[in-house]
């Protein structure tokens, strides 16, 4: 098969969805691999590198489209790539549709054949493609936080892990999936005091057991929501409903109850955001400000550390990647259940059925294109 790896046009996205080391594993598998020209330079990665990984590299997205069965990618492809898009071709990277009608009538008009990273799930109900990504925003959520809660940024003046004789900064974070684990554990790294909340009591069980003491477990409910963010300095959103919006946890009445200059991270954003006044923003102009309180809602959070996050995508996407590759779409999906989850529009038709409610749209189910 031809595979074209693309350079990722969106705003400040510095992350390549492959490694030259796994366009040498694309190619042992007897598949061309065509890399867009400097796609891997915001990651590290030069195009002799490429080269030396038996890569072709190609001058223009324009070519790359042309000429590839199939797309990879980071993020969404972007309006003024949707012409290039060929019905059939396979796009496989993260679509997050719920939170885009414009991409989700996109796709559907262009026939494409569209694989979720975010939605492909193990049968443990793990999301292998969105972990690493998530185990990255988790941790830069407080990196991030610790930054915007100093008073330069028009934070609270604060230092999360404290002094001796000082009491540290709260921090709380709303669900306990790998993102809020991941947020929780590197605030207690820093000696921050932490709720770490959740709805899954058998989750918090199993929380309480390997999380640091300096971190609370608590079940989720609105009315502890309300009573903890009036406490915090910083409140991580890191609630995720798979393949569908987020819902709105903290609306904007509830902001004035919390301290000025505390900041909330809104790690959900990709999916439309957990905080009624969450807006996306970017990692050029991160944070704005409502009613006093910081808002960090940077859609692409992994994005700031390319190295880091492609070298982390590639050893979760390129297995899946070599069995589209290796078996087409079909072949694939029919082998591996975690696949089937990832279709989420083929050949115009929704797949996946909290995309087509989140729209109001017709939903089919994969198996009768599989059938």
């Amino acid at each position: 098969m031809n595979v074209g790896i693309l350079k990722e046009i969106k705003v400040e996205e510095s992350r390549v969805c492959m490694t030259p080391a796994g366009v040498e594993v694309m190619v042992q598998n007897d598949h061309a691999v065509l890399v867009e020209k400097n796609a891997g330079i915001g990651s590290g990665f030069s195009d002799e590198e490429y080269i030396a990984a038996g890569a072709e590299i190609g001058e223009s997205p324009a070519d790359v489209y042309a000429w590839a069965d199939m797309i990879m990618h980071v993020k969404e492809p972007q309006p003024q790539e949707y012409e290039m898009i060929r019905e059939g071709q396979i796009l496989f990277t993260y679509f997050h549709f719920a939170a885009s009608e414009e991409l989700t009538r996109a796709m559907i008009e262009r026939k494409a054949v569209c694989v979720a990273y975010e939605t492909i799930k193990d049968s443990d109900g793990s999301l292998p493609l969105l972990t690493p990504m998530s185990e990255v925003a988790g941790r830069m959520a407080v990196q991030e936080a610790a930054k915007y809660v100093e008073r330069a940024h028009g934070g609270r003046g604060l230092l999360l892990g404290g002094v001796p004789g000082v009491d540290p900064g709260t921090v709380v974070v709303i669900g306990g999936g790998v993102v809020g684990t991941h947020a929780a554990q590197m605030a207690c790294g820093l000696g921050a005091k932490v709720y770490l909340l959740d709805t899954n009591l058998p989750r918090l069980r199993y929380l309480s057991e390997v999380m640091p003491k300096n971190c609370v477990l608590m079940m989720s409910s609105p009315a502890k929501v309300r009573e903890l963010i009036a406490q915090a300095d910083v409140v991580v959103g890191a609630v995720l409903l798979h393949g569908a919006k987020a819902p709105k946890l903290i609306t904007r009445e509830m902001l004035g109850t919390m301290k000025p200059g505390a900041v909330i991270v809104d790690v959900a954003i990709d999916q439309g955001g957990c905080f009624e006044t969450s807006k996306a923003t970017t990692h050029k102009d991160p944070i704005y400000e409502v009613d006093g309180i910081i808002h960090y809602c940077v859609a692409n959070m992994p994005g700031a550390v390319p190295l880091t996050s492609t070298m982390a995508l590639t050893n979760a996407t390129l297995p899946f990647a070599v069995s589209l590759a290796n078996k087409g779409w079909k072949a694939s999906a029919l082998e591996d259940p975690a696949m089937k989850e990832g279709l989420n529009i083929v050949e115009g038709k929704i797949t996946y059925q909290s995309v087509a409610e989140a729209f109001g749209m017709d939903f089919v189910s994969v198996d009768t294109l599989l059938s």
